[in-house]
């Protein structure tokens, strides 16, 4: 099998048998797991149908994977899986954005991001659009929660490339599409043609199948498409959209967008209890909001407990109240204000706990929305520890809805599921319930499967599906057959065969006549380690992982860890062996712990944090007393790279190589020198005039790492000094350090170490707080204030600001541009991002340029300290695709950052000079005669 798929491939790097490979790539957003043979990271459509051949010939299931973000099931295998995110990621805006044409590996953030200057958007919003693909979205006929079934997957399909299991490529775009089709595969089009006619011929099965797909419905195959569309290629198209990849390999799709409404008019609507909230419904619905989501009294009591909720939910004394979170949306501020004018009547004559107002305040609506998004995250962050969230989605008729949620809440007593939530998007009777279960490893299943059984007969029962949204994958497969009936479960079995004769494509998803199929290849999820045992391995974390396309994701290295200790339970040495030997590498080496991966959790995990620690733990005594030393000495240790880098830069490249090579041999913590290295830097200066309106802590990287021009520390005070703005550094800076090079190596010694010497030095220099401290890098900034979180309570009052932010609102308004430049490529940080300093950092590049780029494929650049020194290929990894855009676009008067190892990271990615964004605005404000 190896060999044929390695030829298939061209490229046997890219067919991965290793145990780390195969387990990394064995979970997704399910509850199931199984561990592939092989991982291929497929390279194009044609590649794709020779690996379909060869899987065929050995007789061996094939999968595909894109996000993993998927919750039913469908994104896994026994057999090959091909990895479709790496190569299959562009992005063609057509018709100024009317339609677009994307990749399968394109995330809807990626592709909203696109459309959104053309004032367009994607139809399906899903609430995991910032990592689902759009292979994915296709797969699954997503929706989301404004887009119902008028702007889903199915509806806004334009055209799709396919690939065949036979092989065939089918453009279903083509002109001609329909008459190739009936060449290449003429079976196929007869059989497509015959069921057409089968299913609009007979009227029981037409009035199913309309009763049906009149609401959403993820359930089964789309056989809509047979009523819906008359040629067999437009028909094979839309059966592709909810085939979860049992049917094609889609390999491009062309999408209709929708408006893009940036303005908005949002309210929580509170009631005494389900009824009423259900009640309202007809009326609310007549006033055209865009959304109107549902949260029972569970919901509200854990959305209560989100920090970012309104003071007016976490002051509701919960009992049995239910509330509707409902938007209006416009493309103008006027226009939402009529449309929130107009429902006005309607929402006064609410029966609501309080007053129903709606709010066109960013804040507030973003803490509505941040609870509605968050339950999913909030339970399952709490979950029993070795239990695993289950997050299943049903659809009834509108006036089926609170009897629906009434009986559902009775199975949840029923059964004993405690604690379980209903939400979900009312306008369309689509619900969402979340339950834990201790699933896997022997643990009996009872209790699961008649609770199952159970909620099929209720929703079946009032008319509903079993599936609205997330698809029917491995975990109602076996029950399609009770919601069609065997004349249509036929039809979708026949479609099946038509299509994929061989059952090559992800046998066991979406149809399966096992009735238990769904209680097989259960994950568990044992506890390992405290810093991450809350992850539901959704694999939002992914997209912003720099490590990504060379290693292991966050959610990668948080399954391996688990991987480990069933290997260890279960006394498999082998195994344990194996994910231990290349764990070093693949996850704890080429991490970059920059904790982008906690911006996106949904339960706030920073993966950087467990990878600390093992560095710590594998350095052992000797490093840990190297770096407490290089703690006591900063002031000299900075000073001996600054000279070593200068050293070098004057010597022959070859000999500087040699020599760094036989160091790097005797020890894997020596960096790797390159020639792009700058020379060392200069001492940091103390500045010690009192009074002060700042005190500057100068970053040490300027010291290790010269700046091609006058550096940050520099711009910042000739910027302070033309504003009128006095500044003092603490005493000894060159000595001090805001501690990340400790913490990011688990090097706690020397952490305590620099922290004792680091806060009294602030508080003395701040005159006990009382004037701000201010970073000239993003990291150090950062750094200072983790530093400050963690310090004792006397410290308190010591204000760390970023020189970005200081210089935007305290010393920009104090100065004439004179010499602004025209195109400015800028890179803001992961630590900008972490700081909430993006915005800041644009609108100071945008007010000394005509024009700011911010690369569409942004991402953390994975130099990280000294990781792009350690492993420069996790740096040439992580910038690859935002390197490419950049030369696009190009070239630019400036290249700029806020950090000087981000700096260096880029210009190695880039071949251009990256500097400090302060290093701009000085030139730019400077008098003529400067």
């Amino acid at each position: 099998m190896l060999d044929l798929l390695r030829a298939a491939t061209g490229d046997p790097a890219r067919v991965r048998t290793r145990l780390t490979d195969r387990l990394s790539y064995a979970h997704d957003a399910s509850h199931f797991a199984l561990t592939p043979r092989a991982v291929v990271v497929a390279g194009s459509a044609e590649e794709v149908g020779r690996l379909f051949a060869a899987a065929g010939a050995a007789g061996v299931p094939l999968a595909f994977r894109g996000g993993g973000t998927s919750l039913s099931g469908q994104g896994g295998t026994a057999g090959v899986l091909l990895d479709t995110r790496r190569h299959f990621r562009d992005i063609e805006v057509l018709d100024d954005g009317a339609r677009v044409r994307v990749g399968p590996g394109a995330t809807v953030r990626q592709v909203n991001t696109r459309l959104a200057r053309f004032g367009r958007k994607l139809g399906p919003d899903p609430a995991s659009e910032f990592a689902c693909t759009i292979g994915g979205v296709v797969a699954n006929n997503s929706s989301g929660m404004a887009c119902g079934t008028w702007a889903n997957s199915y509806a806004t399909l334009d055209s799709l490339q396919l690939v065949l299991p036979s092989g065939t490529v089918v453009d279903t775009g083509a002109p001609d599409a329909d008459d190739r089709l009936r060449a290449t595969e003429p079976d196929l089009y007869a059989g497509l043609s015959r069921l057409r006619d089968q299913v609009r011929g007979e009227p029981s099965l037409r009035r199913r199948v309309e009763q049906q797909f009149s609401m959403k419905n993820t359930m089964g195959y789309g056989l809509n498409s047979l009523l819906d569309h008359t040629r067999p290629a437009d028909i094979l198209a839309h059966l592709t959209v909810g085939s979860e990849g049992t049917l094609a390999f889609i390999a491009s799709v062309v999408l209709r967008t929708v408006p893009l409404h940036g303005h908005a008019r949002t309210g929580l609507l509170v009631f005494d209890d389900l009824a009423a909230a259900t009640g309202a419904l007809p009326s609310l619905v007549a006033t055209s909001p865009a959304t109107i989501e549902l949260l029972d009294a569970t919901s509200l009591r854990v959305g209560q407990r989100d920090a970012k909720a309104t003071a007016a939910l976490r002051g509701l004394a919960v009992d049995r109240h239910a509330a509707l979170l409902i938007e209006y949306q416009a493309g103008t501020a006027g226009e939402a204000d009529e449309l929130a004018a107009a429902a006005g009547a309607t929402l006064g004559s609410l029966p609501t706990t309080v007053p129903a107002a709606l709010s066109a305040d960013a804040a507030t609506r973003a803490g509505h929305w941040h609870v509605r998004k968050g339950l999913y995250a909030m339970v399952a962050g709490a979950r029993p520890e070795g239990t695993t969230a289950l997050l299943e989605d049903i659809v009834v008729p509108v006036p089926e809805l609170l009897p629906t949620c009434d009986a559902l809440t009775g199975l949840f007593t029923k059964h004993g599921y405690h604690d379980s939530v209903i939400f979900g998007h009312a306008k369309d009777g689509n619900i969402h319930f979340m339950l834990t279960e201790r699933l896997g490893d022997g643990a009996p299943l009872d209790r699961f499967a008649a609770f199952t059984d159970d909620m099929a007969d209720l929703v079946l029962g009032r008319g509903g599906s079993l599936k609205a949204e997330h698809g029917t994958g491995r975990m109602m497969a076996p029950f399609v057959r009770r919601q069609y009936g065997d004349e249509l479960y036929e039809v979708m079995r026949e479609i099946k065969r038509l299509c994929d004769p061989r059952g090559l494509l992800n046998p066991g998803v979406l149809i399966d006549d096992d009735p238990a199929a769904h209680l097989r290849d259960l994950k568990t999820a044992p506890p390992v380690d405290e810093e991450v045992d809350r992850c539901v391995e959704c694999g939002f974390c992914e997209p912003v992982c720099p490590s990504r396309d060379l290693t292991t994701t966050p959610r990668q290295r948080i399954v391996l860890r688990r991987e480990r200790e069933r290997a260890r339970l279960a006394g498999d040495t082998a195994t344990l062996e194996a994910l231990d030997a290349e764990y070093e590498y693949d996850a704890i080496q080429t991490c970059a712990v920059d904790g982008m991966c906690q911006t996106a959790c949904p339960v706030t995990i920073n993966t950087g944090d467990l990878m600390k620690r093992l560095r710590a733990e594998h350095a052992g005594r000797v490093a840990a007393t190297g770096w407490a030393a290089a703690a006591r000495h900063w002031d000299v240790t900075t000073r001996v790279a600054a000279t070593a880098l200068t050293t070098a830069a004057g010597l022959p490249e070859p000999l500087v190589e040699r020599a760094n090579g036989l160091a790097r041999k005797a020890s894997s913590a020596v960096p790797r020198w390159s020639p792009d290295l700058p020379r060392g830097g200069k001492r940091r200066e103390d500045l010690t005039d009192r009074p002060a309106d700042a005190v500057l802590f100068a970053s040490c990287t300027e010291t290790m790492f010269g700046s091609t021009g006058p550096g940050a520390a520099h711009a910042f005070r000739t910027l302070c000094d033309r504003a009128g703005v006095r500044l003092a550094t603490p005493d000894g800076v060159a000595a001090l350090c805001c501690g990340t090079p400790w913490k990011s190596k688990g090097m706690t010694r020397g952490y305590q170490e620099m922290t004792r010497r680091v806060l009294p030095a602030l508080w003395t220099a701040t005159d006990g707080g009382r004037i701000p401290v201010v970073g000239d890098a993003s990291s150090c900034t950062e750094g200072l204030r983790t530093m400050l979180a963690e310090a004792p309570d006397r410290f308190a009052a010591i204000q760390v600001l970023d020189a970005v932010d200081f210089v935007r609102t305290s010393v920009l308004p104090h100065l004439t541009i004179t010499a602004p430049a025209t195109a400015v490529a800028l890179h803001p940080t992961c630590s900008a991002t972490r700081l909430g300093l993006t915005g800041a950092l644009q609108e100071l590049a945008a007010a000394v340029a005509t024009t700011v780029t911010v690369p569409d494929e942004w991402g953390c650049c994975g130099f990280a300290g000294d990781r792009g020194l350690l492993h420069p290929e996790l740096t040439a990894s992580a910038t690859a695709r935002q390197a490419d855009e950049l030369a696009a676009k190009g070239p630019f008067d400036a290249y700029v950052s806020c950090n000087r190892t981000c700096e260096l990271g880029m210009t190695r990615a880039t071949g251009h000079t990256y500097e400090h964004v302060l290093e701009l605005v000085e030139r730019a404000t400077r008098e003529p005669q400067e």
